[in-house]
């Protein structure tokens, strides 16, 4: 299994304990990049994709970097209707 395999299942298992950065390297295989949003924009991060699909935008989770279910859900409906996943 490759390592883009590996980080792909990982994020369809959707594990209780996956973290900001797994999700960046996740989001980087599909070709978004962070988008930096301004100084006023606090913990809200887009993310947007070379093709021009639908940004992807949520809070960063704090004061740990655990995401939560729902955002890991939003992501995967998301890839999903590009048609990424």
């Amino acid at each position: 299994m490759s390592k883009r395999e590996k980080i792909i299942s990982r994020f369809l298992s959707e594990p209780t304990d996956y973290t900001y950065e797994e999700l960046v390297q996740l989001l980087q295989l599909f070709e978004y990049f962070e988008d930096n949003t301004g100084k006023t924009s606090g913990s809200s991060v887009r993310f947007v994709h070379k093709e021009s699909f639908a940004p992807i935008r949520f809070h960063k989770p704090h004061p740990k970097k655990i995401i939560k279910r729902y955002i890991l859900k939003y992501i995967r409906e998301t890839l999903e209707s590009e048609g990424l996943l």
